[in-house]
């Protein structure tokens, strides 16, 4: 595998989806083009709920291979800092 990534972050107005201002898409990516990991806020998550679960408004998010969950915007720092470390489990899943 000889994985690649892509950093895309813009600053835009405050909306109930993206209280933070901060528009992002994180991610790492197989030499085949398949994502493997992903941290974004460009759209809303498609995530599998219970029945009466409820929805966030915000739409930050996390796809982990397959298995989009919900993502805790805490401050760009942090996101960065949770990337690398996803990065650095799947590289070892890898073998890399």
């Amino acid at each position: 595998m000889n994985p690649g990534g892509k950093f895309e972050v813009q600053r835009v107005n405050t909306t109930p989806n993206i209280p933070h201002g901060i528009k992002y898409s994180l991610t790492l990516h197989h030499k085949s083009g398949t994502r493997l990991l992903g941290f974004d806020n460009a759209h809303a998550p498609k995530i599998k709920r219970r029945k009466f679960a409820g929805r966030r408004k915000e739409w930050d998010h996390r796809h982990y291979r397959s298995v989009v969950s919900d993502y805790f915007f805490d401050s760009a720092a942090q996101l960065i800092e949770d990337f690398w470390k996803d990065v650095d489990e799947i590289l070892q899943e890898e073998g890399i």
